[in-house]
């Protein structure tokens, strides 16, 4: 009876989502796509392959930064908080989600107090993201002199534009500190990932000369919606080497540059020579990325792929996931399913020496509708350590076979076929 429920459920879900998808108008794909596999011609540590991720991406490599990793809420959020209270000059933040609760509260109050404080504090919040955001948790921050905006409100003018969200995470404190990775301000962020209610992610602190593209991420969008250019040393003051790792934040949106993330993917895997270790929290991959990933396995480079398990914010997600698993386990990817709760980490690591997190999902969604911004770190002992991350995060899942998904049960095989139409807008 509740299986009989649950798929009635997605079956509801699907056909909203298809009217919404409709009705946004937003079917058509960029005129820029990349529609033929990219050959395996160079490695990661061959400086061809940076000269490439710097020219097609956009903005440069950077030298002389420091990027220091930090996991689930208990780290994550009294970084970022802290940061914000020591402001000093400015403070741009752009989230998706932002929702009221404890969290909620503890940023709309540090954000309040350095903006009475005389510091400027701009700040964007997707619309959709914003849905469980009271407005006077908004309220509380204008009044203190916080200039909120939010992205792309529903209008009549604008549907063609709905489901164009921006998904980025960026937070930069006096244009010297900057902050990226999957968490939203939500209160299931919270805690250590010990329980389903505890959601897994991680989030990232950077110094050095990329924070200047960190600010430059968030004038894309800020620009879009008030017209206005932040600029000025309280915003891109002189920024000297912080640490020794090379790093990119670049971005991606629908109006220009949506293919950016989708290249990268494909960059990066193409260039694999030994390892990709892959954790996705939404992994719905087009044919290319399936394609590269296994050509990777063909010439030998081992794939590990961790997904959420059981604990996951979207069945209907979960569903065309694990419709594209096939023709990947066979070649031999490894796929791991997290178990203790929700699993939102955005992680890519090739041959132990590239590393790339931010807010991008490996699925379409984020490679062609949502503003994205990804970090892209050049630096193997980060890339070590992540590495480490990731490994630990393989001892909460559990394998998944080919065996296991022939078996997978006949309503989930009608389920993935009901999908395919929305599978790129989920």
């Amino acid at each position: 009876m509740i299986r009989q429920r649950t798929f009635w459920m997605v079956a509801l879900s699907i056909l909203i989502t298809a009217i919404v998808v409709m009705l946004a108008m937003s079917l058509g794909r960029s005129d820029k796509t990349v529609s033929r596999r990219l050959a395996h011609r160079f490695t990661i540590d061959d400086p061809q392959f940076r000269r490439e991720m710097s020219v097609m991406l956009g903005p440069t490599i950077t030298h002389g930064n420091q990027v220091t990793a930090l996991q689930n809420g208990a780290e994550i959020f009294p970084a970022m908080l802290a940061a914000i209270r020591s402001a000093r000059h400015s403070v741009t933040f752009e989230t998706y989600i932002y929702w009221s609760g404890t969290i909620g509260k503890e940023f709309s109050e540090a954000l309040a107090e350095r903006a009475r404080a005389g510091v400027p504090v701009q700040v964007t919040i997707d619309w959709a993201g914003s849905v469980r955001l009271d407005q006077a948790l908004v309220d509380e921050m204008t009044a203190a002199g916080v200039e909120v905006k939010l992205y792309r409100p529903l209008r009549w003018y604008n549907l063609g534009r709905f489901n164009n969200r921006t998904h980025r995470k960026l937070l930069i404190v006096d244009g010297r500190i900057a902050f990226t990775g999957g968490v939203g301000i939500a209160d299931h962020w919270s805690g250590r990932a010990e329980d389903p209610e505890h959601w897994r992610d991680s989030h990232f602190r950077v110094e050095g000369p990329a924070v200047a593209q960190f600010q430059a991420a968030f004038n894309d969008n800020w620009m879009k919606i008030t017209g206005r250019v932040l600029r000025g040393p309280a915003y891109f003051p002189e920024l000297l080497p912080a640490g020794t790792m090379q790093a990119q934040l670049f971005i991606a949106s629908p109006a220009g540059g949506s293919e950016s993330m989708h290249l990268m993917y494909l960059m990066a895997v193409a260039s694999a020579a030994r390892t990709i270790d892959l954790a996705a929290s939404y992994f719905v991959p087009d044919e290319l990325l399936i394609e590269a990933l296994i050509e990777a396995r063909r010439r030998g480079v081992r794939v590990r792929v961790v997904l959420p398990g059981p604990h996951i914010d979207s069945e209907t997600v979960r569903i065309a996931s694990k419709g594209e698993w096939g023709p990947l386990l066979r070649e031999g990817v490894e796929i791991h399913v997290y178990q203790p709760t929700m699993m939102h980490t955005k992680m890519l690591i090739v041959d132990t020496a590239f590393v790339s997190v931010g807010s991008t999902n490996f699925d379409l969604r984020s490679f062609r509708l949502n503003d994205e911004a990804s970090l892209n770190v050049f630096d193997v002992g980060f890339a070590a350590q992540m590495t480490i991350v990731f490994e630990l995060d393989l001892r909460d899942a559990t394998p998944f076979s080919y065996a296991m998904w022939l078996a997978r049960p006949l309503r989930e095989r009608i389920a993935e076929t009901l999908i395919l139409p929305i599978k790129s807008h989920l």
